[in-house]
C-alpha cells in the first residue's frame, strides 16, 4: 500500500517537516498509565481482525460520498472545522471527511493518517469517547504531532463499535481553537450520535 504523508498543508511547507517518518512507536494497547507522549498503536491481533472484517463488509477504504455528508454535518453541529470518519486499516483512512477549502488559511488534510497520530488511537483502545475540549490540559494529550502541524487544540471522537464487538474505527472532530467546559457535553453528545448514524449506515447496507 502506497504511503501518502498524513496531513499536508497547501500554505505552510513547514507542517510537512513536522512529521517525518520515524524510528516505529513501541506497542501499546492498554488506554490508561501509557507515558505522555508515547506513541499508540492499536495490538496487532486486534488490528488484523478489524482489517478482515472490514474487508468482509466490503466497506470503502476511500473518499465514499454518505460519510463525507455525515462528516459535514457532524462539524457543521459542533461548529468544529475539521470532521471525520476514520476506518483503521493500514493507515487511519478518512472516509468521510470535512475540513475547510484550499486557500481559507487552514491547513488541507489527506485522506490516510499514520496509525500512530492524532487521538483516535486511544478511542480505539478505550472503546469509548474521548473529548478533549483542551488537549494542553494534559501532557499525555498535548505531545502529539498533529497538533503542532495543524494547530489542533480541541478533539473529541466515539468509536464506530459493529454489532460484533470490532472497532471500525472512529467518528470525531477536530479544531484549532479550545472549548468551553460547558459545551463539552453537547459536543460529546453531537460525536456520538453521528458514529450512530455512520454504524446504522454500515449495518443496513454493508453485509459480509
Amino acid at each position: 500500500m502506497t504511503h501518502h504523508p498524513p496531513i499536508v498543508s497547501h500554505n505552510d511547507a513547514h507542517a510537512r517537516s513536522l512529521l517525518p517518518d520515524a524510528e516505529p512507536p513501541r506497542q501499546l494497547v492498554a488506554a490508561d498509565g501509557t507515558p505522555p507522549g508515547e506513541p499508540l498503536v492499536p495490538d496487532p491481533a486486534e488490528q488484523a481482525e478489524r482489517i478482515d472484517l472490514i474487508r468482509r463488509l466490503r466497506l470503502p477504504t476511500s473518499a465514499e460520498p454518505a460519510f463525507d455528508a455525515i462528516a459535514r454535518d457532524m462539524a457543521n453541529a459542533t461548529g468544529f472545522l475539521y470532521g471525520f470518519i476514520n476506518l483503521f486499516l493500514d493507515e487511519q483512512t478518512f472516509i468521510g471527511l470535512h475540513q475547510p477549502p484550499p486557500g481559507s488559511g487552514h491547513v488541507v488534510i489527506n485522506r490516510t493518517m499514520r496509525l500512530d497520530h492524532g487521538w483516535c488511537p486511544e478511542v480505539i483502545a478505550r472503546r469509548n469517547p474521548l473529548p478533549l475540549r483542551n488537549v494542553h490540559l494534559s501532557p499525555r494529550f498535548s505531545g502529539n504531532p498533529v497538533v503542532d502541524a495543524v494547530g489542533i487544540k480541541s478533539y473529541f471522537g466515539a468509536p464506530l463499535i459493529h454489532p460484533s464487538g470490532v472497532v471500525l474505527g472512529t467518528a470525531c472532530v477536530t479544531d484549532p481553537e479550545k472549548r468551553p467546559l460547558s459545551q463539552a457535553a453537547m459536543i460529546r453528545d453531537e460525536v456520538s450520535a453521528h458514529g450512530q448514524q455512520v454504524m446504522d449506515l454500515i449495518i443496513r447496507d454493508y453485509r459480509p
